[in-house]
């Protein structure tokens, strides 16, 4: 199967870009990303987002909002900010968060 971009997105909307250092499996990682994916799936407002993780360890997500109320809701969830605590606690070496407003998009796919 081949991976889906994200991709179609009429500007503007606004990007969250988590990048991560952890180990490659620490213990309860994988539910806690599954139910993540399924929260964030319900915010009135999210376009989408995509992740990718080298064999080394650093991992990226790129979360796509219509707006930056859809992005505080994110922020804001009380399931998010208790996996993000423990997330500080027990998995992540360093992580840093980037916020930002995309003003122009393209992209191109292979027919």
């Amino acid at each position: 199967m081949t991976p889906k971009l994200v991709a179609g997105l009429e500007p503007p909307y606004y990007t969250a870009v988590f990048t991560s250092v952890r180990p490659d499996a620490p213990e309860g990682y994988a539910e806690t990303s599954a139910r993540m994916q399924e929260l964030v799936r319900e915010i009135p407002g999210l376009l989408g987002y995509e992740s990718a993780r080298t064999p080394g360890g650093i991992g990226i997500t790129v979360g796509y909002f219509r707006d930056l109320e859809a992005l505080d809701a994110w922020r804001l969830h009380a399931e998010h900010q208790a996996a993000k605590a423990h997330g500080r606690k027990h998995w992540y070496d360093s992580y840093s968060v980037h916020i930002g407003k995309v003003e122009r998009s393209y992209g191109y796919e292979r027919e």
